[in-house]
């Protein structure tokens, strides 16, 4: 693992704060976006007055350099993957209270980052780093210990790929080129004569006989399938459970409800947290909890 250790003078740049930063760059962001890489780097380096650069190989030594942090303020470079390794590392480590954590959106899979109101431009998000204020979020954790800090969606429906997502030089997704639009167009075109094939998982899709439970009541039982259960974090510590019945000639509405303990329970089903597939599970509790974990985010 590279580690570069620079500073910022205070005295040549009267905008430095007296910050001392760890910044761990993802794998996959040095990879897929290294200019973007650069340029955060840059920035991050020039308003501190010292900043710290981890360049793990793996996630392995992603953990060692969080976990070895010290008094510094970590920032992490990369997509939601690295920013959901992060939080979940530092929740294992009973970390989470203590720490502000700072990210630079780089990589494919921002939708997570973009919806916690963090900026996805390389410029933008390192000066929120330096310039903005913590916020304390809430977020949901499992009877195994696992966080979920945007969704949990039963079942797991695949999260669209952006068409639009290509990293230009420290300005995160922007439009695609034109010739790559009609490259892409024509790839379409050509494709669409031969039948579609979708990799399903068991329990994937389709409609499911579950049980959900929201602080002990239930909110729908075994002998009512449902298309699908979406579980958030919401506001003030609790859980907002939305369930989609399976309706059959007219549209059925769904039932809501929010609570601090959520309980699905059933035939074995799988779920995605976040980005992660999870399961096969026959049970699965997440409880609210608020204000567990605080991020850096624009000022104002």
């Amino acid at each position: 693992m590279a580690e570069v250790a620079t500073s910022a003078s205070s005295s040549a740049n009267p905008s430095a704060r007296s910050d001392q930063l760890l910044v761990v760059v993802d794998p996959a962001a040095r990879r897929l976006d290294g200019e973007s890489v650069r340029i955060a780097k840059d920035v991050l380096s020039a308003g501190a007055a010292h900043t710290k650069v981890c360049l793990p190989d793996g996630p392995e030594e992603f953990a060692r350099a969080l976990g070895r942090r010290g008094s510094r303020r970590p920032v992490v470079v990369g997509d939601d993957g690295a920013l959901l390794r992060a939080v979940a590392l530092l929740h294992r480590r009973r970390e989470l209270a203590g720490c502000a954590l700072s990210v630079v959106p780089v990589g494919s899979a921002l939708g997570l980052a973009r919806s916690l109101g963090l900026p996805t431009g390389a410029v933008a998000a390192a000066r929120a780093v330096l310039d903005g204020a913590e916020r304390r979020l809430d977020l949901l954790v499992d009877d195994s210990d696992g966080v979920v800090l945007g969704a949990v969606g039963i079942p797991p429906v695949p999260v669209p790929a952006r068409e639009d997502a290509d990293p230009g030089p420290g300005g995160g997704p922007a439009a695609l080129r034109p010739w790559l639009r009609t490259c892409q167009s024509l790839v379409r075109t050509l494709a669409s004569s031969r039948p579609a094939r979708t990799a399903v998982a068991p329990g994937a899709a389709g409609p499911a006989r579950l049980r959900v439970e929201v602080d002990g009541e239930t909110l729908v039982d075994l002998d009512q399938p449902v298309d699908a259960v979406t579980v958030t974090p919401g506001a003030g510590g609790v859980a907002v459970v939305e369930v989609r019945p399976l309706s059959v000639g007219t549209q059925a509405s769904p039932l809501t409800a929010s609570g601090r303990r959520v309980t699905v329970s059933g035939a074995h089903f799988r779920y995605r947290a976040d980005a992660v597939v999870c399961g096969p599970v026959g049970t699965r509790t997440w409880v609210a909890r608020e204000g567990a974990w605080g991020l850096t985010l624009p000022a104002g």
